[in-house]
């Protein structure tokens, strides 16, 4: 049965898709059950204006160290460069910055998420230097950008170049600016993380299709509120049309099973190798 389908019985008995939560010291009954339902959830105002300023120093900091020192990659994940809305070249996307960090490591390690991380299980941990690690995304529409969105795609897509079965993987986005559903930001569809494998590798080509789905919800966002998503869920970042903007927000995959640790000479795995050729074909790095 079709994952969107499939919830159609129960939504009579949910709230709403667009409903914002705010998180306390526990997750309730209603909030598992949309998570498990629907596969995300949305918490309004999770990190303060002090903490955010956190996220973005750190951004700022690494790409400008990364840059000088001409670093393309960090554990053998690329690392993506490009115009910004002024005249120096940003990062799009910075992999691993908890391990450089500290402060970040530490605002991402504390209690008022155990709740999250409660919805995994007891062996649940963030993984800091597994796969991608904690990677700060930033999408651009500039002259020259090569990322001002992001085609659709799951994240249980590479368990499956890591020769194992996707395994349960909550992210959790912190965004970091302001965001309406006019101005692109976070599509999801909702139910999806249900999938069968064969969904999950052919529904949509990943990263190449952008076209909009007449079940797709757009999340709207403020500084400082947080997703929570299922890794296996389908999903997009939709650009702002409005050009000399940007969208930040940073990503911390909560893991289970095996942990598969990059290392310093770690290789690139196919997918990153394959996104690299497409942005150098437009003209990025």
């Amino acid at each position: 049965m079709n994952a969107i389908s499939s919830t159609e019985n129960q939504e009579k008995s949910l709230l709403p898709l667009d409903t914002v939560f705010t998180l306390e010291a526990e997750l309730s009954e209603e909030q598992i059950r949309f998570l498990n339902t629907y596969g995300f959830l949305h918490f309004r105002g999770v990190l303060s204006p002090e903490e955010v300023k956190i996220v973005t120093d750190t951004q700022e900091e690494l790409e400008q160290r990364w840059l000088n020192e001409g670093v393309s990659e960090i554990r053998g994940v690329p690392i993506f460069f490009g115009p910004g809305l002024g005249a120096k070249e940003v990062s799009y996307r910075l992999p691993f910055c908890s391990e450089f960090s500290p402060k970040l490591k530490a605002l991402l390690d504390d209690p008022r998420f155990e709740p999250i991380k409660a919805l995994v299980g007891d062996e649940v941990r963030i993984g800091h230097n597994e796969q991608d690690g904690v990677v700060i995304n930033r999408y651009v529409n500039a002259e020259g950008s090569v990322r001002p969105g992001l085609g659709w795609h799951t994240d249980g897509l590479r368990d499956i170049f890591y020769l194992r079965k996707p395994q349960q993987m909550l992210n959790f986005g912190l965004h970091l600016d302001r965001v309406s559903k006019e101005e692109g930001g976070l599509r999801l569809l909702p139910g999806t993380h249900l999938q069968g494998m064969l969904a999950m590798m052919f529904r949509k080509p990943y990263f190449i299709s952008h076209k909009p789905h007449k079940a797709e919800l757009a999340v709207e966002t403020l500084p400082g509120d947080m997703t929570v998503h299922d890794g296996r869920l389908w999903h997009r970042v939709a650009q702002n049309k409005k050009v000399g903007t940007q969208r930040r927000s940073l990503f911390v995959p909560y893991m289970t099973g095996e942990p598969i640790i990059r290392e310093e000479n770690s290789k690139p795995v196919f997918y990153h190798r394959l996104g690299r050729w497409a942005r150098r074909i437009k003209g990025g790095r």
